[in-house]
């Protein structure tokens, strides 16, 4: 009976714990408990797309999912709530005083109007849509390779409803009057409809851009219905076009990464052993045990950026040499050592067509 007893209290203590914990919300992001800002901002974009109650109208479990996620990354992204939630779970989040309920919804920070109201993605074909605005976004090397999240403040022109009415979908029709017996004269009037009035204002909207790993140079990431607006149709679309800054050590092609290396001349007779830093910080060993002469080549295999359509394939690290020579003079005994080792007094200087 004792040991029943204990049993039980053990499973009540269990069923608390488990009440107390709500959602895993790590889980439902689907990232470890250690992930930074931006593996959390990956994990939501990835899966709110597929998941918005707009792309599956009657699926309830989809929808269910959704406000899950929402609710998951309001507390995740947000450094004070994911303390809290660390420490006592979604209800010491609650007892704060916000998150966890799936009230916010970031879906628009990451996509704009993806299903709303137009943009040139849901609109009718006929409907007016104002300017698209395109915005060059200047990132890192490191931040392509390794894939980022840029933060833009952007405030955002837009139409809002205000008191009266004015005229609006202003068109021309033609019209046909009867001057006579057998004669009639046709002739073309003004037609407006009665629409709410409205005024323009600004808001304040935080944008979370990806720069998706692998990008290159001109990807664009669309944020549809973040445009300029359109007093009676649609607001076009704010487009983000990626820019590579020229990088100290590394030269992009494709999905290649090209590096020179200056190495002395000793070095390049006797060979040498060295590092480089990739754009991730770990170091890739290079070795020559041959001679080395300038211009030389050397590929190293998966080293080069990773590709956007596959992360896990990669482009090749092509690294080319080039030979400092001393510049100190040399004494005649010791061009008489180098003549002596280098055994070359049958090739002789010889003009040619390099190009």
């Amino acid at each position: 009976m004792r040991i029943l007893n204990v049993s039980l209290l053990v499973l009540t203590a269990f069923l608390v714990d488990f009440v107390e914990c709500g959602r895993d919300f790590y889980k439902i992001l689907g990232v470890s408990k250690n992930a930074n800002a931006n593996q959390i901002k990956k994990a939501y974009r990835k899966q709110a797309k597929e998941l918005h109650p707009d792309r599956n109208p009657d699926d309830e479990m989809a929808n269910e999912k959704f406000q899950d996620l929402s609710a998951a990354y309001e507390v995740l992204s947000d450094k004070e709530k994911r303390a809290m939630y660390d420490r006592h779970g979604e209800e010491g989040v609650a007892k704060m005083g916000g998150g966890g309920g799936g009230g916010h919804d970031p879906f628009s920070s990451f996509f704009g109007d993806f299903f709303g109201g137009g943009g040139g993605h849901g609109g009718d074909e006929g409907t007016p849509k104002g300017a698209d605005v395109t915005i060059d976004l200047f990132v890192t090397l490191e931040e392509a390779y390794n894939g980022h999240f840029v933060e833009i403040k952007r405030k955002k022109a837009v139409y809002k409803q205000t008191s009266g009415t004015r005229q609006c979908n202003c068109r021309h029709e033609m019209r046909t009057e009867q001057m006579g017996q057998g004669r009639f004269q046709m002739f073309q009037v003004k037609v407006c409809d009665e629409c709410p009035n409205v005024k323009l204002v600004q808001e304040n909207k935080v944008l979370e851009v990806e720069v998706e790993v692998g990008a290159d140079e001109g990807h664009t990431q669309i944020f549809h219905g973040e445009g300029e607006p359109h007093i009676e149709g649609d607001p076009g679309d704010l487009k983000f076009k990626i820019r590579i800054q020229k990088h100290p050590r590394f030269e992009r092609k494709g999905d290649d990464l090209y590096t020179n290396v200056t190495i002395s001349l000793q070095d390049a007779l006797n060979g040498f052993e060295m590092e480089i830093l990739h754009l991730d910080g770990h170091m890739v060993k290079v070795q020559r045990d041959k001679v080395t002469w300038p211009g030389a080549r050397l590929r190293k295999k998966d080293e080069g950026m990773p590709s956007m359509e596959n992360n896990n394939k990669k482009g090749m690290l092509i690294v080319t040499f080039d030979v400092e020579f001393p510049k100190t003079e040399l004494t005649d005994e010791q061009k008489a050592q180098i003549i002596e080792i280098l055994q070359q007094q049958g090739i002789k200087p010889r003009a040619y067509n390099g190009l």
